[in-house]
């Protein structure tokens, strides 16, 4: 199995530090919105990357953190607080703010079919921990105190830098950073903050350098050594954790440690909407939710994903998810017409040829495009019986997760009643009174249908 290796930038053979085991720390949400579909593609890509593993015959350790303190609306510690703000705006206590955002994102990620973490840790629930870390970083002399907040020393880390490519020597001579005077080297960063900086923070804990909370980048470093150890196989995340997050995670790990913390580092590129990043604070973002409402499944958002490698970027457009529903209501077809009949022999040499080819895509760099491609040469391939299919396609499906085993042929009867409220909605949406029209969506909605709209004009009505 082969990985592409940030730090390196490379694709490396994948060695796990112990045999047959493969660790890997995957930084979680910042819980103070819902996730859009931008998120997801990152959690969707670290999914892709679990079951290959595990197709690969590792016991694979996942852990994840959920962020409920800590994150600026800048990366680099400074800006309002994300979750005080949220918080502020809904008129909500923080914690229970927290725990609505955690909710949904595990039920998005559940209806994407995304794995659970094997452990899912919470920031707030390590702090004590977090103390402890620092504490540990001050006796080394990599974090001093500083307008009473601590800050990790970057100078004082040798190989700062490296994971981003930084050019630091430039940066340390007034390349444009944002302005703290309490730092002594602008790539310094803040491992707990004081009141001093954020007078109304409600999340605020006991510490040795006066009441606080920690800095966003120490919370991975701290749950991931915590329950995964002091040296992981990967750590994934987002490519715009790499100049940042990822290397000050980085720094505060080896210097804590003493030794190398992570052998290899997975980035995802980003999902793009009309050419421009998708986020909450462009306010451009769309949900699972939201593609349900327009009739769409949200497996179809999964087979987009694996569209496109997750190094590179996949742009989101209308017309793609509506190539990508089309396939997997193919896909669904076929499947259905597949399981039909298992009675035949399995032909085990074509099955050890197609999975060889299925695994080959896999675990080159995690290559789903390639391996959908297998998987469709095996669905239309007319001289396997459909009891080899199956065999096929049932362990394919443990990496490709579409639960190819619960798909069932699609038949529902529109009753007098749902038919007049689309007849009703077509002569609203023709006399162009739109608010009628959305009324009726509406309460379409509420009786358990989506309404898609095609292009010669008729409307289709879909279980949600």
């Amino acid at each position: 199995m082969k990985l592409y290796n940030t730090i390196n930038r490379r694709v490396e053979e994948f060695v796990p530090l112990k045999q047959g085991v493969a660790t890997m720390y995957c930084c979680g949400p910042t819980v103070y919105s819902y996730p859009h579909i931008g998120n997801l593609r990152t959690y969707l890509n670290e999914d892709f990357l679990r079951r290959t593993l595990m197709r690969a015959g590792y016991d694979v350790q996942h852990v994840m953190n959920i962020t409920d303190v800590g994150h600026l609306t800048s990366d680099e510690d400074t800006g309002e607080d994300k979750m005080l703000k949220a918080a502020e705006q809904e008129k909500m206590d923080v914690l229970a703010l927290a725990r609505k955002y955690e909710d949904s994102f595990f039920y998005q990620s559940q209806a994407l079919n995304i794995l659970r973490p094997t452990k899912v840790c919470r920031a707030t629930e390590h702090v004590q921990d977090m103390i402890e870390f620092v504490q540990k970083l001050q006796e080394k002399g990599l974090a001093y105190v500083s307008g009473g907040n601590v800050y990790f020393d970057t100078v004082q880390f040798g190989h700062y830098g490296e994971l981003s490519h930084k050019d630091i020597d430039g940066l340390q001579h007034g390349a444009r950073v944002e302005e703290d005077a309490n730092k002594r080297n602008p790539t310094d960063f803040v491992l707990w903050f004081t009141s001093s900086k954020f007078e109304n923070q409600i999340l605020q804990w006991d510490s040795p350098w006066g009441r606080g909370y920690p800095g966003w980048h120490i919370e991975c470093s701290v749950m991931s050594s915590k329950y995964l150890g002091e040296y992981i196989d990967i750590h994934c995340g987002g490519v715009d954790h790499v100049a940042v997050h990822h290397e000050n995670e980085r720094a505060q790990s080896e210097g804590c440690f003493g030794h190398k913390w992570v052998n290899y580092w997975v980035h995802n590129e980003f999902l793009q909407l009309k050419d421009i990043k998708m986020s909450k604070s462009l306010g451009n973002i769309l949900t699972v939710d939201s593609l349900k409402e327009k009739g769409y499944h949200p497996l179809a958002y999964r087979y987009l994903a694996m569209t496109a490698h997750y190094r590179s970027l996949l742009q989101f457009t209308f017309d793609a998810l509506d190539a990508a529903q089309k396939s997997f209501d193919n896909l669904t077809a076929r499947v259905v017409e597949i399981k039909k009949d298992l009675s035949g022999v399995v032909d085990e040499e074509a099955k050890k040829r197609l999975l060889e080819k299925f695994d080959k895509a896999i675990f080159n760099d995690v290559a789903m495009p390639q391996a959908l491609a297998v998987m469709w040469e095996v669905v239309k391939d007319g001289s396997l019986n459909s009891a080899t299919k199956w065999a096929i396609l049932s362990e394919m499906d443990s990496v490709l997760g579409f639960s190819m085993d619960e798909m069932q042929e699609k038949s529902y009867e529109i009753d007098s009643e749902l038919q007049a409220l689309l007849d009703e909605r077509k002569k609203a949406r023709q006399e162009k009174n739109w608010a009628k029209s959305d009324e009726i969506r509406d309460t379409l909605k509420a009786k358990g249908w989506a309404v898609k709209d095609l292009p010669d004009g008729t409307a289709q009505l879909i279980k949600v």
